[in-house]
């Protein structure tokens, strides 16, 4: 059972309707039973009910009004908030603009929920990027729009509410740089101003969120072998460094730039705590190649806590019933940490 902290629920996106995001959602519940009550999902009735069908049927769908009436779900349900609907249930597999509108939507309302306080996190399940692109969503992905919507909310740019993604399992972290840019532009993204901002984010997230006492940080270099002093670039020497120099000054337990052939396997060993990495594919790879079983994305810089499964839609496998929540309930209890750590902080 996850701590307990405080009513208020986590909310739980459907995902895309076309992928796995919906079966697993239902399936939490499944093997779950007990956590209906403190949660709600943003979602389709439609869509869910066909879900609970594909994987297996025999669980009830409980209709909310909203956040607030979470706790009168009885154990053993889906706990559902139909803040969002579909014109027709889509086919399993296929990129719709109606998938990407319903599932982008579903991302707006839990977001706005976190930030007027109704619910204790937002939880997503997978979305499709390209299912978002043909619904004229302006965000690549759940990170960019939840980014978006919270600088909306406080009435800044959103470049002015730096944000940065973390994946995280039990024996790894890595935080990122840049994300989901093309790899040229994400070496263009190495710069000073941005290695730093990555590890003031990271830090604050482990010593102001958590509660840590201090924070490891292995910094990753871009090149190989870390640029060897020049040889093999320079962004090391110019960009990465000055970061790292800046965060040493400033009293945090930051080293680097490590070779990146090596950097993770030593924080997998236990002498650092968490990765940052240069871009998208150099962090996530290794996290991936450990499994997307217990795989969690959270969503560092936001004023609330945001996580989500390590995986996306898997359009290959929707509507088979053969979808595995094990990611979405890391997600979930990792959410739930999280929050327990910010009300010990308060």
């Amino acid at each position: 059972m996850p701590p307990v902290t405080g009513t208020l629920p986590l909310a739980i996106t459907m995902g895309d309707a076309a992928g796995i995001g919906p079966e697993i959602v239902a399936e939490v519940f499944r093997r779950r039973p007990e956590w209906s009550p403190r949660c709600v999902v943003v979602g389709d009735v439609a869509v869910m009910r066909r879900a609970v069908q594909v994987t297996g049927g025999a669980l009830p769908i409980a209709v909310l009004d909203g956040p607030a009436d979470a706790h009168r779900a009885p154990p053993r349900c889906v706990p559902l908030w139909p803040a969002v609907s579909v014109s027709a249930l889509p086919r399993f597999g296929e990129v719709s603009a109606a998938s990407g509108r319903a599932a982008a939507d579903a991302v707006i309302v839990a977001a706005h929920a976190a930030l007027r306080g109704e619910v204790a996190a937002v939880v997503t399940a997978p979305l499709n990027k390209a299912a978002l692109a043909a619904a004229g969503v302006d965000a690549p992905g759940h990170t960019e729009l939840l980014q978006a919507l919270a600088a909306q909310h406080r009435g800044v740019a959103p470049a002015d509410l730096p944000v940065r993604m973390m994946l995280s399992n039990d024996e790894l972290r890595t935080v990122l740089v840049s994300i989901h840019v093309s790899l040229r532009d994400a070496i263009a993204a190495v710069t000073e101003a941005a290695v730093w901002e990555t590890l003031r984010i990271t830090h604050e997230h482990f010593t102001r969120l958590l509660g840590w006492p201090h924070c490891r940080i292995a910094v990753a270099g871009l090149n190989p072998h870390a640029g060897e002093g020049g040889l093999f670039g320079c962004e090391e020497i110019e960009h990465i460094v000055p970061a790292i120099a800046r965060a040493q000054a400033a009293g945090w337990a930051v080293s680097g730039p490590h070779p990146p052939d090596t950097v993770f396997m030593r924080a997998r060993r236990g002498e650092f705590d968490v990765v940052v990495a240069m871009y998208h594919d150099q962090g996530l790879i290794p996290v991936k190649y450990l499994g997307l079983e217990r795989g969690v994305n959270t969503t560092l810089g936001l004023p609330f806590v945001r996580t989500s499964p390590d995986h996306g839609t898997a359009f290959d496998l929707a509507g088979q019933g053969r979808a595995d929540p094990s990611s979405l309930i890391a997600a979930l209890e990792a959410a739930w940490a999280m929050r327990a750590g910010q009300r010990e902080e308060a």
